[in-house]
Order: structure tokens, then sequence, then C-alpha cells
């Protein structure tokens, strides 16, 4: 168990900045999963399980809906920015105030404040998320303890600086190589220049034209872009290979082998040699019809935004669990030396939650 035990009595923002003071760089979060677990085990309402250092906890209240609400526990490396501050301002200051654990110390203030929800609730903490997509613990909870993360809706604690962000769009990196012949540069006519040879493919990627779909009222944008080429033997050697990579965000009403076949139908004909797939993340649909996620868009407040980017949402859509992103900290500060969220934020955010899990 941990050392300095979390006190839960704390208001959110304090906890946030215990939290941060204790490091948990991803492959760290031990200390701090024992500390979670420590915490957790001290409320009698709740029941609690962990995996390797993956905390989850439930009240089994016999409610006609199980929401989840989850967070990781780890952080990108620190950059001179532990042990956290608080400013004149109101803005705390540390590696892992914005992502995510301003949202996490709302987790645990929800779960130690809150008995007796409308709602029966289950709490995942989980760690290795700023990592590679095998090492994460949501991932691992979900393929060794599937029933640990039964639920009707989830609400992934993300930061979305106090605004619902509904679903998350799919990426998928794919590797495009084209071929050629090596040769001489001064004698380049007896070569095949495999750089050359992009060309076509760079042109069908100037000219595409993204889909704009609007989802349960969310607009999503697409995108397909190149963020890689590589190619070059010498400054004096005709090309034989050349590499582009590939990067399709795409929107959550496209699946995964559809996101796969509509790349490849952009690039048929142009004289790609190979085609890999790198890596691919599935989209979640936004799910906000569901009747849970009405009603906690009508206790929160404000308009739902479409989310840019991937989260872990698309994990809790693949267990056919509707998911959004709510979280206190503005994701443009989220691994920034600079990283800080503002108090207010966070104490809001754990009055907002409260309100739905309690009307």
């Amino acid at each position: 168990m941990a050392d300095t035990p979390l006190d839960l009595t704390l208001d959110a923002a304090e906890l946030t900045a215990r939290l941060v003071d204790l490091p948990s760089e991803s492959g760290s979060e031990k200390p701090l999963a024992d500390a979670v677990e420590s915490a957790l085990r001290a409320l009698p309402h709740l029941t609690v399980d962990r995996y390797g250092n993956n905390v989850v906890a439930r009240t089994d209240l016999g409610r006609a809906e199980r929401v989840i609400l989850a967070g990781h526990l780890d952080t990108v490396p620190i950059a001179d920015n532990v042990p956290s501050r608080l400013d004149e301002d109101g803005v705390l200051w540390g590696c892992g105030t914005c992502d995510m654990k301003a949202g996490v110390a709302v987790q645990l203030r929800i779960a130690a404040t809150v008995p007796a929800p409308n709602r029966d609730l289950t709490f995942v903490f989980y760690d290795n998320e700023e990592v590679a997509a095998d090492l994460n613990g949501l991932g691992h909870v979900a393929a060794a303890h599937p029933d640990w993360l039964r639920g009707d809706f989830a609400v992934l604690l993300e930061p979305s600086d106090g605004q619902v962000e509904g679903g998350c769009q799919g990426t998928l990196r794919v590797l495009l190589r084209t071929t050629g012949e090596r040769a001489h540069s001064a004698r380049g006519w007896m070569g095949s220049n495999a750089v050359h040879a992009a060309a076509p493919i760079l042109a069908r990627l100037a000219a595409y034209e993204p889909r704009r779909p609007v989802i349960d009222g969310l607009e999503y944008r697409e995108g397909l872009n190149a963020v890689r080429v590589e190619g070059g033997v010498a400054g004096n050697v005709i090309p034989d290979e050349c590499v582009v990579t590939v990067n399709f965000r795409y929107a959550p009403d496209r699946s995964e082998q559809e996101a796969l076949e509509h790349v490849r139908e952009v690039f048929d004909g142009c004289g790609v040699a190979g085609f890999e797939v790198d890596d691919h993340s599935g989209a979640a649909l936004p799910g906000l019809s569901h009747p849970a996620a009405a009603a906690f868009i009508e206790a929160v407040g404000g308009t739902p935004q479409p989310k840019f980017g991937w989260t872990d949402v698309s994990r809790f859509a693949a267990l056919g669990i509707p998911a959004v992103n709510y979280g206190p900290g503005n994701p443009h500060l989220a691994h920034r030396r600079d990283e800080r969220v503002e108090v207010a934020k966070v104490l809001a955010g754990e009055e907002r939650l409260r309100a739905w899990l309690t009307a």
C-alpha cells in the first residue's frame, strides 16, 4: 500500500495538487495506484478490485443504470514541473494537472462523497495511456476482466475544458511505398527515381477534399495528410525506395474496415508498390441520444462538441458502451512544460458531476 495516504476529504483542486506531487510517469504508476487503491478500500460502499496497476471500484445498489467514470493515472515525462504550485490567480501548475490528474481527483471526490448515487457507479483508474496502445491498462482490464467494465454509459474525464465532447475520431496510419532503381545521379537516366514516383501520392493528397459529416448534431472534420516522407540513399545516388506515411483521421460513422478501404481507394492508381498499416485505432460514436447521456448533458450544461482526436472512449464503444469525454483541463495545455489547470474549473467539474448523480 502507499506510504502517503490520499486524503479524499480535500476538495478536488487540493487533491489534484497531491496527485501531481505523487509522480506517475507511464510505467511508474504503482505508487499512485497503491494510494488510490488504499483510499478507495477505506470506503465501505465500494467493492474494489485491482489488476496490475489498474484499480476498479464499484457500487452495487441495484440501480436501473450503471455509469462508468474513467481516467488514466499516468503522465508524460516530467519536465521540471513537479512539485505542483498554485499561483495568486487560482491556477494550479504542474505535470499532469491538465492531463489528467484533475479528472482523476474529480473521480476520487465523487467516489468518496456520493455513497448513494442515483445510478450505480464504476470508477476505473488505469495505467499506460500515454504510451503504446498494447500497454494501455484499460485495454488490459477489458481483455482480462470485461465484467468489471459492464455499464450503460461512460464518462472519460480527459481534459475537455469543461465541455462535453462526444465520441472520438478514428486514426489510421499507413505506409505507402514506391520503388525504383538505383543509379549514379550523374547518369540518372540509367535508374528510376522512387522519390519522383511518390509525386502522384502527394498530388492525390493535395487534391483530397475531406468530409464533414454531422453525427448526433456534431460536425466532425476528417483529414487525410502526409506526416512523413522518407527516401534517399546518398547525395549522388538515385533512390530506389520512398515511403510516404499517411495519417487518416476519420469520423465515427466509419468502421475500421471502411476507413481502410477508403484509404486504399484514394491511392488506387498512384503506383503504390507497398501498402502497410502501421497503426489503427477505431472511432467511437457520440452516443448522445442515450438517456443517461441526455441527462448528463442537461446536468453539466454547455453545448456538446465533437472530439477531434482519439481517446479511450473508443475502447468503451468497442464494448458497446456509449461514452463522452468530459474533464476540467484545457486539452491545448496537455503535455506542455507549462501545463496547468484553473482551480475554478476543477471545482465546477466536481459539482456538476455530483448534481447529475444526485438529482
